[in-house]
C-alpha cells in the first residue's frame, strides 16, 4: 500500500479532477468513501444536484474564516493531498474498508486527530478499483495549521500496520531518500504520446548518467543541452551563483507550450545542485592526469576501486560505505557505456535500479570514495576493446552488488536493499551473457596435459584448502589457459595464485575457479610494465625525477567529448 502526500493550493482544480473522469476517461463510479463529516459532507457522485462548486464551500469553509482573518490572503499550499493505492495483484478493498484506510491515515499524519473536534476537513474519494485520494484543507477549526511534520513517513508506517492487519502485500517502507513517484497525469501524457516512461523519469536517468560522466558542474550542463535537454539556473540574489537548476526534457511542454521544468532536486534527492557539488568538485580536473599510458589501466583502476569499496562495506565506517555505494552508481552507467555487447542492456538496467540503493540516510563521505569515481569517470571515454578485462569488472560489480544488498538489509534499509538485489541480479544476467562464450574459448585453448598437470600442483601448494573445490569447479580448464597467458606476462605461477587467492575468501564462491580467473585476469602485465618502467629511467634525468613532486596514477584523458554517446 503505497501513501504519496503532497501539498498545492487549488482545492477546486483538485475536487474537478478527483470527480471529474479522469484524463482518459479512467474514472468510474467517482465517490466520497469517508470524510470529515460523512452527514454534512455532499457527495457529488452519490447525489447530482451537489455541485463541484459546492463541495469545494464546504471543503474551504476553514480556509475562507482564516482567509478573512488575514485580510484576503490565504494560507500557502493549503490543500493536502494523499493518494493511497494498493500493490499490484493485491485484492480490491470495499468502500468500508477503504473508509477505514482513510481515517488512519489522516489521523497518523496529523491532519486529522481521532477525536479532535476542530481537526482539519478532509474527504477521501474512490474512482478506482485500488485506490483512494484524501485531499484535506489544512487550516483546523481555531485557526492553526495542523502538525504534520513527516506526514509522509508517518502516513507510510501506517500503511506497513494496515497491510498486516488486512492481509495485504508487504512494501518495503522507506527513509524518505527515494526519488518522486511520477504522477497519474504524467503516466497518463507518457502514455498518450507512446512513450514507456514518464518525462520526469527520462530526466533523471539522463541526469545521473551525464553526472557519472562529467568532471565539472560547469560540464554537467553543457553535456545536458548537448543532448537536447534544457536547463535552467537559479541565481543568488547577491552573488549571481548557481543556487539551483531545472530541466525539460525536449518537446515536453503543458498547455500554453511551455516547457515543464524539473527541479534536480524533485528528480532525486542526490541530483540538487548542493549534492551533485560534493561529487562534481571543480579542482578534480587540475588534479587529475592528462593521458594513460596503457588503456588497460582504465579497466584495472575500476576493479581494483570496486575491490576496495567491497572492503569499505565490510568496514564500522557507515560514511564511507554509503559514499562507496554513491560511487558505485555512478561506475555502474559507465560500465555499461564502455562495455560493448548484447549484455550491456542489462547493464544498463542494473544501472537505474540501483538509484535507489545508492543514497540512504546515512550521509556519505564521498572524499572518501574520489579513486572510485575517478577511475570510473575515464571509462566513459574508453574506445579500446578491452576484452577479458570488461568480464572481470563486470564480475567484480556483482559481487559488490550482492554485497551493497546485504549492507543495506543489515541497517533496515528495505527499499534499498531490494533496489541492490535487483541490480544484482541484471549483473549477473548480464555476466553469464558475456562471460559464457569467453569462458568457452578459453576452454578451448586448454594447454598441454602435463602444463596442465604442472598447474594443479602449483594450485595445491598455494590454495591447499580450497583446491580440490577449484579442481571440481567445470572453469577449471579456462583457468588454465589464462595460468599460460599470466606466465607469457612475466607471472609465476603459483605465486599469482597465492596472490590472489588471499584478496578475498573462496569459501563462499558458488565457482571458485571463475572467481579466480578474473582476478588474474585483471593483474597488469609485469612485462608491459617494467618495459615502460626503463623508458621512463631512461626519459628522465636523476635530477628531475628527484624535483618531481609524486602524482595520482593516470586514470584517461580528457580530450574526448565528455558523455558522449555510443
Amino acid at each position: 500500500m503505497v501513501p504519496d502526500v503532497s501539498t498545492g493550493s487549488d482545492s477546486r482544480g483538485l475536487i474537478a479532477y478527483l470527480f471529474g473522469p479522469g484524463r482518459r476517461d479512467e474514472h468510474t463510479n467517482p465517490h466520497v468513501v469517508a470524510a470529515w463529516d460523512m452527514v454534512g459532507a455532499p457527495d457529488p457522485g452519490r447525489d447530482p444536484a451537489a455541485t463541484y462548486s459546492q463541495l469545494a464551500r464546504r471543503l474551504d469553509h476553514h480556509v475562507d474564516l482564516r482567509t478573512r482573518e488575514l485580510g484576503g490572503k490565504k494560507p500557502p499550499q493549503h490543500v493536502w493531498h494523499c493518494p493511497v493505492r494498493t500493490a499490484p495483484g493485491d485484492r480490491y478493498l470495499s468502500d468500508a474498508e477503504w473508509a477505514e484506510v482513510a481515517r488512519r491515515v489522516v489521523h497518523a499524519t496529523g491532519i486529522a486527530p481521532d477525536g479532535d473536534e476542530r481537526a482539519c476537513r478532509w474527504i477521501a474519494v474512490r474512482h478506482a478499483e485500488d485506490h483512494i485520494h484524501i485531499m484535506a484543507t489544512t487550516v483546523r477549526a481555531d485557526g492553526r495549521r495542523p502538525r504534520t511534520h513527516q506526514d509522509g513517513r508517518r502516513a507510510q508506517a501506517e500503511c506497513r500496520r494496515i497491510e498486516t492487519e488486512f492481509g495485504l502485500r508487504r512494501l518495503k517502507s522507506g527513509d524518505l531518500t527515494a526519488p518522486r513517484t511520477p504522477t497519474g497525469a504524467e503516466r497518463a501524457k507518457a502514455e498518450r504520446q507512446g512513450q514507456t516512461v514518464t518525462a520526469r523519469q527520462w530526466l533523471r536517468e539522463r541526469a545521473y548518467a551525464v553526472a557519472a560522466a562529467v568532471h565539472t558542474e560547469a560540464d554537467y550542463f553543457a553535456v545536458l543541452q548537448s543532448l537536447g535537454i534544457k536547463v535552467k539556473t537559479r541565481l543568488g540574489p547577491e552573488t549571481g551563483d548557481v543556487i539551483g537548476y531545472s530541466l525539460a526534457a525536449p518537446g515536453e511542454t503543458n498547455s500554453a507550450s511551455e516547457p515543464v521544468w524539473y527541479g534536480g532536486s524533485k528528480l532525486a534527492p542526490d541530483l540538487s545542485i548542493n549534492r551533485l557539488r560534493e561529487r562534481l568538485p571543480d579542482q578534480e580536473v587540475a588534479d587529475r592526469p592528462q593521458s594513460v599510458a596503457d588503456p588497460a589501466e582504465r579497466w584495472q583502476h575500476t576493479i581494483a576501486a570496486i575491490q576496495t569499496a567491497h572492503t569499505a562495506l565490510d568496514s564500522d565506517d557507515d560514511a564511507t560505505a554509503q559514499a562507496h555505494l554513491a560511487a558505485f552508481g555512478d561506475a555502474l552507467y559507465n560500465i555499461a557505456s564502455a562495455t560493448p555487447g548484447p549484455h550491456r542492456t542489462e547493464l544498463r538496467a542494473a544501472a537505474s535500479a540501483f538509484n535507489r540503493a545508492r543514497r540512504s540516510a546515512t550521509r556519505a563521505d564521498h572524499q572518501a570514495a574520489h579513486a572510485l569515481r575517478a577511475a570510473a569517470k575515464e571509462l566513459a571515454y574508453a574506445s579500446n576493446d578491452p576484452g577479458g578485462l570488461a568480464i572481470a569488472l563486470i564480475f567484480a560489480t556483482v559481487h559488490l552488488a550482492r554485497a551493497a544488498a546485504k549492507w543495506h538489509e543489515q541497517r533496515g534499509h528495505q527499499q534499498q536493499a531490494a533496489a541492490a538485489d535487483e541490480a544484482f541480479r541484471h549483473l549477473q544476467a548480464g555476466y553469464q551473457q558475456a562471460a559464457t562464450p569467453v569462458l568457452a574459448d578459453l576452454t578451448r585453448r586448454t594447454p598441454r596435459p602435463d602444463t596442465a598437470r604442472r598447474f594443479e600442483q602449483d594450485l595445491r601448494a598455494a590454495l591447499p584448502d580450497h583446491a580440490d573445490r577449484i579442481l571440481a569447479d567445470p572453469s577449471w580448464a579456462a583457468l588454465t589457459t589464462t595460468l599460460t597467458r599470466a606466465e607469457t606476462n612475466g607471472h609465476n605461477a603459483r605465486r599469482f595464485l597465492a596472490e590472489v587467492g588471499t584478496e578475498r575468501e573462496l569459501d563462499s564462491a558458488e565457482h571458485p575457479a571463475e572467481v579466480l580467473n578474473w582476478r588474474i585476469t585483471a593483474q597488469p602485465n609485469r612485462r608491459t610494465q617494467a618495459a615502460r618502467s626503463r623508458s621512463t629511467r631512461r626519459s628522465v634525468s636523476p635530477e628531475a625525477a628527484i624535483t618531481r613532486p609524486p602524482t595520482a596514477p593516470p586514470i584517461g584523458n580528457r580530450s574526448e567529448e565528455p558523455g558522449r554517446s555510443r
